[in-house]
């Protein structure tokens, strides 16, 4: 086969949250309908594609410091004879449009997370007229619609499903409003569809995603219905969501965390801040006790709930007694597991605007004495597993000779010993030890009766 017959290459460099992964994926379904293969470095692509994040600090330095290091591949590339076509695609594509390919000479494409599903007709564009295309629209349900057509097989027994895009809150600190629009609902149709077809493919456990998956609405259809519908599909066993907003969590959804034995004990809700003045200044909607008081209810039905969480430290005019109220809260919550940041300033955001922003060193101080409480607390959390049985779903071979990595269900990695043949089972294992990021275990049963997972 020559050149001019091998298959078009595709990179995609992907940044950022679950939702980022899950519109890499389809994005390389979408690819493969054009006759694209996936490669796993650039150096070989004829596509580069960078699935951009604005969330973190410095994201947009970040990424023109990227597209530089493909500007050298490409021109290396077209040395050689071949061109490459660089794209920039995701929250900062949405953020910075044109100015991307204004300041970048050799990016191709620009385009944000919401049009993914018109990528063959920009490369098209490009390849009639030899122009940048930049395109920033929000026409989510479009592409909702179009990545509801594809079918596609998977080698996982854990899928990640969009069902929600976008957020309406616009918390004082945040981007997502601006680069990922308005709250947007997929229809549940299309949802309990894909997520039929990835059950056929051997899936086990679906995360549903969402910007505020729990504002999860459409056609009269709640994210606790849908995971009802879901929880029907044959083969589908485990059901996980995140990530949600305090405000929107409704009773329905409490409820059917003790009524519905496939939606997993473990809830990502994050809170930010345990000071009610930040909280207020953030426009997060709810206070800390609003907050406590959901955790209550929830673990008043499922005792065995684990809570995960979001912080951000050294807001604008945070003081050191709202940091402590930030610390109270931890303490009583008792986190499972926890993201925990320094507040950094987002351009177009009202936060950014303050002047009473926080001292580097003071944020430094307030982020380590809060990340030394949190892992103290996830310490404490995966010891108490010790000793227990837990069904977990064994997902792929670890890096020891005959070790295979599970996840239990309130989403802890756990190593054990068991054949390859076990991938795709859900087995129960004897929780014996923990180590700095995972547990360790012994499954319980008899290898010759265990079963590899169901046909859907």
């Amino acid at each position: 086969m020559n050149d001019a017959e091998q298959p078009k290459k595709v990179f995609v460099k992907t940044y950022g949250c679950q939702m980022n992964v899950y519109d890499t994926t389809r994005m390389e379904d979408i690819l493969a309908g054009e006759g694209y293969v996936a490669t796993a470095t650039p150096e070989q692509a004829d596509l580069v594609i960078l699935n951009t994040c604005h969330i973190r600090e410095k994201a947009v330095d970040k990424v023109y410091s990227e597209v530089g290091k493909m500007r050298v591949m490409k021109e290396e590339r077209r040395a050689a004879g071949r061109d490459m076509v660089i794209a920039v695609a995701g929250c900062v594509a949405q953020a910075e449009g044109q100015e991307i390919v204004s300041r970048v000479k050799a990016v191709d494409l620009v385009f944000g997370p919401q049009t993914i599903q018109r990528l063959p007709r920009y490369l098209a564009q490009l390849e009639a007229t030899g122009k940048p295309v930049v395109e920033t629209e929000f026409p989510a349900e479009e592409k909702f619609a179009a990545l509801s057509a594809l079918n596609r097989p998977t080698s996982q027994v854990a899928s990640f499903l969009t069902v929600q895009e976008g957020c309406d809150k616009f918390c004082s600190f945040c981007v997502v409003p601006y680069t990922r629009g308005a709250e947007v609902s997929r229809a549940s149709e299309q949802v309990v569809q894909e997520a039929r077809n990835l059950a056929a493919s051997g899936v086990r456990e679906v995360t549903l995603l969402g910007q505020n998956v729990n504002a999860y609405r459409h056609a009269g259809v709640s994210l606790a219905k849908l995971v009802d519908k879901l929880s029907q599909i044959h083969g589908l066993d485990r059901i996980r969501y995140m990530t949600s907003h305090p405000r929107d969590m409704s009773d329905d959804l409490i409820e059917a965390h003790a009524s519905n034995d496939k939606l997993m004990p473990f809830l990502h809700l994050p809170v930010q801040s345990g000071s009610d003045r930040i909280l207020k200044v953030m426009n997060r909607g709810h206070t800390a006790q609003t907050y406590l008081d959901l955790l209550a209810k929830l673990r008043s039905l499922r005792p065995d709930m684990a809570i995960s969480g979001d912080f951000i430290v050294g807001f604008p005019g945070e003081t050191e007694a709202e940091f402590e109220d930030t610390l109270n809260l931890v303490r009583e919550v008792g986190y499972a597991s926890a993201y925990s940041f320094k507040y950094s300033p987002r351009p177009g955001t009202p936060a950014a605007e303050r002047k009473d922003q926080i001292d580097e060193d003071v944020m430094n101080d307030r982020l380590q004495r809060l990340q030394a409480l949190l892992l103290q607390q996830q310490t404490a959390f995966n010891q108490s597993c010790v000793g227990r049985t837990l069904d977990v779903l064994i997902e792929k071979p670890g890096r020891n000779e005959g070790q295979m990595i599970g996840r239990s269900p309130y989403l802890q990695s756990v190593n054990l010993t068991l054949p390859s043949e076990a991938r795709g089972a859900i087995v129960p294992v004897d929780i014996i030890a923990i180590g700095s990021n995972s547990l360790s275990g012994q499954y319980r049963g008899n290898l010759e009766s265990l079963q590899r997972r169901p046909a859907a």
